[in-house]
């Protein structure tokens, strides 16, 4: 079946194009959801007034796509899971987990457009996520997928290594203090004792 896409659908086309469809993909999905319409003079000619529209938002989605690919090849995701001892995971890594994690750290991304290669991801280590943004346009997300008892190891270290660090501080503190009381006591016995000279000598 031939159609026009209302809107964007992911690895199929964009708004306003025009594609050729299996009958019951259109009759199913895309046109009950209104993410296309039947191809026919009337709607093609509809949408051949609107195309300056269409570009306007085309041009508007590639602009928030390119800032928002920045902003996501920059960030590094943490999901923490349940692994054994060998650091082999119990289940696997989703895309739904993964965008649960990109909605903690403000961005919403929907579940399509992350590719999780989740048969590659069955161990605790580093991975790249794909995420599909616009036309051409997508991002490699850093995610680190780490067991809870790494995790808890990880914070448990990183506070005794602050609470070690400001236990430092806090005796240098103390030192310097004590220091500083030693010159003000010795000022005070120098100056006592150049009065009592000069009192001697007079």
């Amino acid at each position: 079946m031939k159609i026009i896409l209302t809107q964007d659908v992911v690895n199929l086309g964009e708004e306003g194009d025009v594609r050729v469809v299996k009958n019951g993909y259109a009759r199913n999905y895309l046109l009950p959801t209104g993410a296309a319409v039947i191809y026919n003079k009337t709607n093609a000619a509809i949408f051949a007034s609107r195309a300056a529209a269409i570009e306007k938002r085309k041009e508007a989605k590639r602009a928030e796509a390119a800032s928002l690919k920045e902003k996501l090849d920059a960030l590094t995701l943490t999901l923490k899971v349940t692994a054994g001892e060998s650091g082999k995971l119990f289940g696997s890594v989703t895309s739904q987990m993964v965008q649960d994690e990109l909605k903690k750290a403000g961005f919403e991304i929907e579940r399509k457009k992350i590719e999780v290669a989740t048969h590659s991801i069955k161990m605790t280590g580093t991975y790249s996520v794909l995420i599909h943004l616009y036309e051409n346009e997508s991002s490699h997300v850093k995610l680190i997928v780490a067991s809870e008892a790494e995790l808890k190891a990880k914070e448990k270290a990183e506070a005794e290594a602050k609470a070690a660090a400001e236990a430092e501080a806090k005796a240098a503190e103390e030192a310097a203090a004590e220091a500083e009381a030693v010159t003000e006591t010795e000022t005070e016995v120098e100056a006592e004792a150049a009065v009592e000279t000069a009192e001697e000598e007079n």
